[in-house]
């Protein structure tokens, strides 16, 4: 059998000579080499100890555990009363003392077998401060794992990605399990986390390396694991999403998103953090920065989120040195930015602050009208604007998107046909009633008309019953049930269908999953809709202003997908929102009145205005525009309603 063994350096003897004149006998002492290799141990699993490729009995698992605590800080003395509390926690034996030294003599006798009983241990020795366990280096695989990590990281901070990845591979591969596997306790559990922190992180950078290497596909099951694994770091669903995303599943990846979102706000009431919001606005915007590096070509690391606008940092640089820059009054004519499109910069343009425009295409026609509207319910507005003055609720879609279609015409039977519907009854002496009502339940879909069915048929039955238990010479009490249920069939079931046909009918509407197919691209569109507004409040909040944004009762010709905000948007505004109360609209307008603006939408839940469930079902839809801090130029300027157009 072959053996991985790694063999201690063993020098010869040697005769050391302690003085003595020339002609008289040196007294020679003899130094002997160590006989045994230093052991290797093990905590990333169960905890293990290994001499010359071979396993150690390590003894009971009391005797591990104390072990483990001298691994978890190899080479500095513990204190025994530390192990004590280590080992056994909250319930420790009467003579702790006694009990540790027990089982550290068991240990020197399976890691030092050839010590004498009396000499001083060489591995694990016993100082005032307490037992040190003497590991060397390379001794420990928790040390070489760590070792091995940063190595790779400054291999790819030196540029050899495939290096980096290697050596993180190396350093993953040494993991056997949970770590410190077995042994239980809160000293324990804190430790166990700790390390599989580590791993949490090389793993986190071996995903990295792994995208940077352009290996995404092979990346997505691996990714999907980490993220049921680690459900709370972020991390690896922003590699996940990434990953799916360049491997051409963009709803995979917007998929993906959305269950974060959902995992984050019922475990935490929080959202996703920035990074991950990010992402998911570039996967939106299909950000081509986003896209997998070329082969050898310069190119960040996947680590790094891109900019909000989707521009290299030089760009994004130059685009922050103008927004600090005193901005200019904005033209009437005035095209709000695209944020999935790089700005070109226009040459020879003496207005433009420091002698640059940045010049942004017109935005793009406006979309056919969706088959409906998701998130309104109420009548359009001739201003194009979602809301009109002295509103009372949403309206069904912007005037810009033109008219409804046509509501579906419900059928209502000729009267030849209900007459035929209506005598079957008559004609078959009720025997039909239940077969006509059972056709009816089955094309409408109807348990009620079922039931109905059901019972016809019941009577019909006991009709049958009685007339066969009835005698015809005379009259029994079997006639009137009989009587009954001919009645019930005959009459009542011709009144039924009078009453069925007579009814205006529409068909059953379409199943939900091909009408959210149907709406699923409006609901895209909308939604970039609302992110291009948010990334125009962010980054030019006086454009956004002057556009009213998240003032749907003004009139505007600036689409920002139904966007309300919180600090400019009148009283009845808000109130007209789903499922946010009149008494909650006159708070946010006392609020922001007595209190200031507010900077997020969380606001509202920190000072107390509306639950944070609430706010959550509206975050899609509510905005922070930041007021206008200059003096000489009112918010009334982007504010007030602005004048008809013509012919409108």
């Amino acid at each position: 059998m072959r053996n991985h063994c790694r063999y201690a350096a063993v020098t010869a003897p040697r005769l050391r000579n302690d003085g003595g004149g020339a002609g008289r006998g040196a007294l020679g002492v003899i130094t002997l080499p160590s006989k045994e290799a230093s052991p290797r141990f093990e905590i990333l699993g169960r905890p293990a100890a290994w001499r010359d490729g071979q396993p150690l009995d390590l003894g009971p698992g009391k005797q591990q555990a104390v072990l483990a605590v001298l691994l978890l800080t190899p080479n500095r003395p513990v204190p025994t009363t530390a192990i004590v509390d280590a080992v056994w926690g909250d319930e420790p034996p009467d003579n702790g003392a006694n009990v540790v030294q027990k089982y550290v003599a068991g240990l020197r006798r399976v890691l030092e077998p050839d010590r004498s009983p009396r000499s001083p241990g060489r591995l694990l020795t016993l100082s005032g401060a307490g037992y040190a366990l003497h590991v060397p280096r390379g001794g420990l695989d928790a040390d070489v794992f760590r070792d091995r990590v940063k190595e790779a990281l400054a291999e790819r901070a030196a540029g050899d990605v495939a290096r980096a990845g290697t050596l993180l591979r190396d350093a993953l591969d040494m993991w056997r399990g949970p770590a410190l596997a077995g042994l239980n306790g809160g000293f324990f559990t804190a430790a166990r986390d700790r390390l599989e922190e580590e791993r949490a992180a090389a793993l986190e950078a071996s995903a990295e390396i792994g995208l940077d290497l352009r290996e995404h596909a092979r990346l997505v099951p691996e990714l999907i694991r980490l993220v049921a694994e680690f459900p709370l770091r972020e991390g690896f669903r922003y590699l996940l999403m990434l990953a799916l995303y360049r491997s051409g599943r963009q709803a995979e990846a917007l998929a993906a998103y959305r269950d974060a979102r959902a995992f984050f706000a019922e475990e935490f009431g929080s959202e996703p953090g920035e990074r991950l919001q990010s992402l998911h606005v570039g996967i939106l915007r299909s950000d081509p920065s986003l896209a997998a590096p070329g082969p050898g070509a310069a190119r960040r690391s996947a680590s790094e989120p891109p900019d909000d606008d989707g521009r290299p940092a030089a760009d994004a640089a130059d685009t922050v040195e103008a927004v600090a820059r005193p901005s200019p009054p904005v033209p009437s004519g005035f095209a709000p930015p695209d944020p999935r499109l790089n700005p070109a910069p226009v040459a020879d343009a003496p207005d433009a602050p420091g002698g640059r425009l940045l010049a942004y295409p017109a935005p793009a026609a406006a979309p056919a009208p969706p088959p409906s509207w998701p998130s309104y319910n109420g009548p359009a507005f001739a201003n194009g604007s979602a809301f009109g003055n002295g509103v009372a609720g949403y309206s069904a879609a912007p005037a810009a998107w033109g008219a409804w279609p046509a509501p579906v015409e419900k059928k209502r039977p000729a009267w030849p046909l209900r007459a035929v519907l209506a005598s079957i009854p008559l004609l078959s002496l009720g025997l039909a009633t239940w077969a006509v009502l059972a056709y009816f339940a089955a094309r409408r879909r109807s348990w009620w008309l079922a039931l109905a069915s059901a019972v016809q048929l019941g009577l019909t039955v006991l009709g049958f019953g009685s007339a066969l238990a009835s005698d015809v010479d005379q009259t029994t009490w079997w006639d009137v049930p009989m009587m009954f249920s001919l009645l019930a069939t005959m009459l009542g079931g011709a009144v039924h269908l009078v009453v069925l046909t007579a009814e205006p009918w529409s068909p059953p509407p379409p199943d939900d999953e091909r009408a959210a197919a149907a709406m699923a691209v409006p609901m895209i569109e909308q939604r970039v809709r609302r992110e291009q507004a948010r990334s125009l409040v962010a980054h030019h909040p006086e454009v956004a202003r002057h556009l009213g944004i998240g003032r749907p009762d003004v009139a505007r010709a600036f689409d920002d997908g139904g966007l309300i905000d919180v600090n400019t948007a009148p009283e009845h505004v808000l109130a007209a929102l789903p499922g946010l109360e009149p008494s909650h609209a006159k708070l946010i307008v006392l609020s922001r009145t007595a209190q200031g603006p507010l900077a997020t939408v969380d606001d509202l839940v920190h000072r107390q205005i509306m639950p944070f469930q609430t706010v959550h079902a509206l975050r899609e839809t509510l905005i922070a525009v930041p007021p206008n801090t200059d003096a000489a130029v009112p918010d009334e300027e982007f504010g007030a309603p602005a004048a008809p157009a013509a012919g409108g």
